[in-house]
């Protein structure tokens, strides 16, 4: 069951201060038939002028992931957790049983790139969580894991049986993907191009598929890939 999600047929909204791209239906982009896959609800990639940025609003019952693709992004959240996430990184709340926090562009002129994501819990009401994955050099040569359900293993802990990887690879190289039968795994590319069974990724593709159809991709440019393994 392998299909592709091309950038061109995904929703797309521009507010001015964001410029926005939904690959399964979000706020007003509703298509019945891109409602997410598996426990993967949200995927939005995300532009941000200087200076602006979403204002205090609420969450609940989900497991919130942002991937800094370029620039900054000012988190303040009702956790008390307020600090400056840097490209490369990654940030997750698990909302639980409720949080607010907003995300402003900081730099006045240079604008902010991201997705963010979001994946449904397996069990709801739990107590909000905040964590932070940081870049080590590992996801230059390979899949560093930067969520997941475990705990203490330097990732982000999550409630949901899904693990998001994070890579950054050079052109030429060949990336496996450790996706298991009876499991299901997504590839979301940020920036780059990879080939993938002999389908070409640009900015903004997906592709799912079912754990060993696919066993590995072929970066074509250097790229900025996450890598979803679903139950």
């Amino acid at each position: 069951m392998i299909a592709l999600r091309k950038a061109k047929e995904r929703g797309h909204a521009n507010h001015g201060w964001l410029d926005t791209y939904h690959t399964f239906s979000f706020a007003n982009y509703y298509d019945p038939s891109q409602m997410g896959f598996r426990s993967l609800r949200v995927i939005n990639d995300d532009r941000i002028v200087g200076g602006e940025g979403f204002g205090t609003h609420p969450h609940k019952d989900m497991e919130i992931l942002t991937y800094m693709l370029e620039g900054e992004l000012q988190h303040r959240d009702s956790m008390g957790n307020g600090r400056v996430i840097k490209t490369g990184e990654v940030q997750g709340m698990s909302a639980g049983t409720g949080i607010t926090h907003s995300e402003f562009n900081p730099s006045p002129q240079n604008p902010t790139h991201l997705l963010q994501v979001w994946i449904t819990p397996h069990t709801q009401g739990v107590k909000p969580a905040y964590g932070e994955w940081l870049p080590d050099g590992s996801e230059k040569t390979g899949w560093a894991l930067a969520a997941s359900d475990a705990v203490g293993k330097g990732c982000i802990t999550i409630q949901q049986d899904a693990k998001m990887y994070v890579s950054t690879p050079s052109a030429g190289m060949t990336l496996n993907l450790p996706v298991a039968s009876g499991r299901f795994g997504w590839v979301q590319v940020g920036s780059g191009e990879a080939e993938v069974d002999g389908n070409v990724l640009h900015n903004g593709d997906g592709i799912a598929f079912a754990g060993g159809e696919l066993s590995s991709l072929r970066v074509r440019s250097a790229a900025k890939l996450l890598l979803f393994d679903l139950a």
